[in-house]
């Protein structure tokens, strides 16, 4: 029995360091080809105030803070997020959606 899920135990990290590297990887090939001066995981954290406008089905229309938020963070670092690996409860269509609902006058990012 202990053996069996010793295997499982060391099959799981396996997995997850794959994934782990495999995203790290995209992050990388992401920030390489944008101008964005940002990290993926601290534009991530900027817009936190935007969580609920961005939430799939979310009626809730993005707010000042949000906005101010979006608007900081750029262009640039928006689309990386939106062509960035997938992120738990996101919608990607939503977020690229923001610049027009905070009236930031941003080119649409080019979805990939």
């Amino acid at each position: 029995m202990r053996s069996n899920s010793m295997m499982k135990f060391s099959s799981y990290k396996a997995v997850s360091l794959l994934w782990f590297l495999l995203i790290m990887a995209g992050l990388v090939a992401q920030v390489q080809s944008s101008p964005c001066t940002s990290t993926f995981f601290s534009a991530l954290v900027q817009l936190i105030p935007c969580r609920a406008a961005v939430a799939p089905f979310s009626p809730i229309p993005p707010s000042d803070s949000c906005c101010n938020a979006l608007k900081a963070l750029g262009q640039p670092c928006l689309c990386v997020l939106v062509n960035g690996p997938p992120i738990s409860g996101v919608d990607r269509n939503m977020a690229s959606q923001l610049p027009d609902k905070c009236t930031a006058n941003f080119e649409p990012c080019d979805i990939m």
